[in-house]
């Protein structure tokens, strides 16, 4: 039981390694026709060309789920358990938190949300897919939990 818990937990850590590579070099690389509109909403449009992001990131946990699953509830299970949960994770961080897809979660003291959000918006800063900063989503420069920390003691 304590292995399959470490295996979910590291594949949730690799996920943001995972994400992070693929933000930099895939989705502002030649995957840039799907997440530009991500950078350059204007449409007003609830559903985005970069939600397409959610389906070609869900395919491997579920693969892994499944055939993990047929297996008995082998080690491909509990690594596509990591990577859903740390799907679930980006789509509250990422889509609810940070962009109010749905407006929930607006408010926060958190030093943490904080530097999470103003990471994001630095990333947003720039709406070409060169020149980007802050690729990641819950791990972010430092400097940003300094500002958000020296903002709450303001």
């Amino acid at each position: 039981m304590l292995t399959n818990i470490l295996i979910v937990i590291a594949s949730f850590v690799a996920m943001e390694c995972v994400a992070w590579l693929a933000h930099k070099y895939l989705m502002h690389g030649f995957l840039w026709f799907l997440h530009h509109d991500h950078h350059q909403r204007d449409d007003g449009d609830f559903f985005e060309k970069n939600d397409y992001f959610f389906v070609i990131f869900a395919t491997p946990g579920i693969t892994c789920l499944l055939f993990g699953l047929k297996a008995g509830f082998n080690y491909l299970f509990w690594i596509g358990l990591g990577i859903t949960i740390y799907g679930f994770a980006y789509f509250l961080v990422h889509d609810i938190f940070i962009h109010q897809r749905f407006k929930m979660f607006r408010k926060t003291d958190s030093v943490y949300l904080k530097a999470i959000r103003r990471a994001h918006k630095m990333h947003h800063k720039h709406l070409g897919k060169h020149e980007g900063e802050c690729f990641g989503m819950l791990w972010v420069p430092l400097k940003y939990f300094r500002e958000a920390k020296s903002q709450a003691v303001k």
